[in-house]
């Protein structure tokens, strides 16, 4: 017996440990947990939709208190799968008003993840699974994961949602544009950013190009997020813009990763993309007035409080 599911995340987990000094003067540090597609489940979460995860924890000192704290925010975890070895450990702290980072990451459980640990029938009972190029790269093995599943709900009319999420710490601009491609055929909603993602994959930062670019790959609906600027909306050959509106920045780790969550929980409920890019907006504004990447997302009071503040 499966629960249906609005969304299932593919990703690593991570704990976080934040501090709003600098790391070279941080004595006490907060506990949480951070990843890029779980912050995406958390945010969709905490709007109101049903959410699953897929990843391998290790059964370490750190185990039981991940488990508990996704538990405890209604994450479904009955396939995450369990593991010898080490979960991911990241610090945050605030230096010169930017945020700095430390990570130790090196073979972690969650990259021993493989296809032989997929229950599809767990993938068949949701309404949207969702992945990043970030998740792909963490192993071949992902990698198939991510692919396979993708792959799967393209052929059982599950929607299929992905950023590619590209760093030059990670990959090169010619890995994300492998990995791209390589799921590109099952892609309908896309996240990309121009301050990165557009140039690594499609070596431009003209919007209109992008835009036809990713209608050439028939992907339905794309947001677009201009750096400094705003988000470029287009669905089915609909295109609609919104204004970045100016907020107090104190840590804007995880906010495209959060605004995805969020996203994906307004469409799932039949919201218009404008609406949704709207309402994704107004949570990232909060979230990124607090420290740390899942800590900080608002709830869906205070996110549909601002965004009728702001959009009425």
């Amino acid at each position: 017996m499966y629960e249906n599911l609005d969304i299932i995340t593919i990703g690593e987990g991570l704990v976080e440990l934040s501090s709003n000094t600098s790391l070279k003067f941080a004595q006490i540090f907060d506990k949480y947990y951070g990843g890029d597609s779980l912050c995406s489940a958390i945010a969709a979460l905490r709007c109101g939709s049903s959410a699953g995860y897929i990843t391998k924890l290790a059964t370490d000192n750190f185990c039981e208190y991940l488990l508990d704290a996704w538990g405890s925010e209604g994450l479904d975890t009955s396939h995450v799968k369990l593991t010898g070895g080490q979960n991911g450990v990241y610090f945050v702290g605030k230096k010169d008003n930017k945020s700095e980072f430390v990570f130790y990451r090196r073979k972690t459980a969650a990259m021993s993840l493989c296809i032989d640990d997929i229950d599809f029938g767990y993938i068949k009972n949701s309404k949207c699974v969702y992945a990043t190029g970030f998740v792909q790269s963490l192993s071949l093995s992902v990698r198939e994961v991510v692919r396979e599943i993708f792959k799967f709900a393209k052929e059982n009319d599950i929607l299929v949602a992905y950023d590619p999420n590209f760093s030059e710490k990670v990959t090169t601009s010619a890995e994300a544009k492998e990995l791209f491609e390589e799921v590109s055929p099952y892609i309908d909603i896309i996240f990309l950013n121009t301050k990165a993602d557009t140039e690594a994959l499609f070596d431009t930062h003209s919007i209109d190009k992008v835009l036809k670019i990713l209608a050439d790959k028939a992907i339905g609906a794309s947001i677009i997020r201009e750096h400094k600027n705003g988000l470029h909306v287009s669905n089915c050959g609909c295109y609609n813009f919104v204004k970045y509106e100016s907020s107090r920045v104190v840590d804007a780790t995880g906010w495209e990763a959060a605004f995805n969550g969020a996203f994906l929980n307004y469409y799932l409920k039949g919201y218009d993309t404008i609406k949704c890019a709207r309402l994704a907006n107004a949570l990232s504004m909060l979230q990124i007035k607090n420290v740390g990447a899942i800590k900080s997302i608002p709830d869906k009071i205070e996110t549909e409080k601002l965004y009728n503040e702001i959009y009425g």
